[in-house]
């Protein structure tokens, strides 16, 4: 019986009808030097030739290939592919995500181990970076330089999440319950039992999603839904399914069909729930209002090293974030949220009347 050696990572990929991004994506990744892996791609029972264009590709790649199914919700299908790994050290990956740096999956493993080494509960994320052919446009370069910091809120799927299984266990699995934002849940609960490392590699990630449905409008959605999960009010989104549509399904979005229904869930509400909702909005808000001076850091060129802000983020964390940090603080940021809540409305609501948009 020939020899196998022990394989050291676990490639996990949720997939929906990526029938033109599976061979691209494993054709990257058999690129990688330096490390064996396995990958899995866990599928949510997709309606084009995903799996087969993987199956055809499966002979020729330098790595083991697993094909899991199942229905579709992307935090069931990141747990099955986690169920169906066999090495002890996973990486969740998108499809949609590349490495330009050969090594970057080799130096990933590394510098987890010596975090591990050193008695620390950690997991590794890449830092990010979107595939832009020239000069990369400053809210992606704000999104990148953003996800690099150690801060609640900015620790998503897209920059992959490298894990030891047993780390995994204790802090997962994936919820499924959530139709959404399951991985960055994951990313807040792996940040409260331990910490997360910036591993010493840029993961390039697609801005697919954003060029085809608008990024202010697909950005408005997601400020709305995390406000929304993190107040515990995701309920008042009669139409969240359709709020995030699987990537084959992406057209240019149209913010009324989304704002009308949720302004009139919050009208339903008792008054009493409606002002605990924009209490409890108030202190989310003012919670990250430190981006707009990481934003400044980042449009003047302020930040020299990944993962630390500049002198403007510095400025607000040692002065205006300390003055605001308070009912007051929670107060103003309510109102201006209610206005901005109330113009964005208007505006969609408008934009939506016949003969006009």
């Amino acid at each position: 019986m020939p020899y196998e050696p022990r394989l050291e990572l676990s490639v996990v990929v949720p997939i929906y009808n990526e029938e033109g991004t599976v061979a691209p994506f494993l054709t990257a990744l058999a690129r990688q030097q330096g490390i064996r892996l396995e990958v899995i791609l866990s599928d949510g029972a997709s309606s084009d030739r995903s799996i087969q264009v993987a199956q055809q590709l499966r002979a020729g790649l330098p790595f083991p290939l697993t094909i899991v199914e199942g229905t579709k919700g992307r935090g069931g299908q990141l747990n099955r592919g986690a169920d169906a790994a066999r090495a002890e050290t996973l990486l969740f990956l998108h499809i949609d995500s590349s490495f330009v740096d050969l090594l970057a999956l080799r130096k990933g493993v590394d510098s987890l181990g010596e975090a591990l080494r050193a008695g620390e509960r950690v997991a590794g994320r890449f830092a990010l970076r979107f595939d832009f052919p020239g000069a990369v446009p400053l809210p992606y370069r704000f999104y990148g330089a953003k996800a690099a910091l150690d801060r609640p809120g900015c620790t998503h799927g897209d920059q992959g999440f490298l894990i030891r299984r047993d780390f995994f266990a204790q802090i997962g699995p994936y919820d499924t319950a959530r139709p959404l934002m399951e991985d960055t849940f994951l990313a807040e609960r792996v940040r409260r039992e331990g910490r997360w490392i910036l591993l010493p590699a840029d993961i390039t990630t697609s801005p697919r999603r954003f060029l085809s449905e608008g990024l202010l409008p697909r950005q408005t959605i997601n400020a709305i839904l995390m406000n929304l999960a993190h107040t515990g009010q995701l309920s008042l989104v009669r139409c969240l399914q359709t709020s995030y549509r699987s990537q084959d399904a992406t057209a240019k979005l149209r913010l009324a069909p989304f704002l009308v229904p949720l302004h009139q869930a919050m009208d339903d509400l008792e008054p009493g729930q409606r002002r605990q909702l924009w209490r409890r909005t108030g202190a989310y808000v003012r919670g990250n209002a430190w981006q707009i001076a990481f934003f400044f850091d980042v449009l003047t060129g302020g930040i020299r090293q990944a993962g630390r802000g500049g002198r403007f983020l510095d400025l607000y964390d040692r002065f205006l974030g300390r003055l605001i940090d308070n009912k007051a603080g929670d107060l103003g940021a309510a109102l201006l949220t209610w206005l901005w809540f109330r113009m964005t409305f208007l505006a969609a609501s408008r934009s939506s009347e016949p003969g006009r948009g």
